[in-house]
């Protein structure tokens, strides 16, 4: 189950550098979820802006969302609360 996410049909449409960095990100999440997901999200925004590139909210928003497929919802609701962190960072 493992990254599955992925394959999610909606980052088909991602650029492909923004997707990169992505599988990059995901590959250093292993098995982490709510706030543990934050130090990785942060370090996948930072390489991001160091090149240049910037997630639209809507592209962050897709992203969060296939993570969150399938968690429970206590581990939903620490996604949250670790997307509420990010984007406090993010302004």
């Amino acid at each position: 189950m493992a990254n599955e996410w992925m394959n999610h049909p909606d980052l088909k449409n991602l650029d492909p550098i923004k997707l990169q960095l992505i599988r990059t990100a995901a590959a250093n999440t292993g098995n982490k979820t709510g706030k543990d997901l934050a130090p990785v999200m942060m370090a996948l925004i930072s390489s991001a802006g160091k090149k240049g590139i910037r997630f639209t909210p809507d592209e962050f928003s897709l992203i969060l969302e296939i993570l969150k497929d399938g968690k429970s919802d206590q581990e939903k609701q620490n996604i949250d609360q670790m997307v509420q962190m990010v984007k406090g960072y993010m302004k």
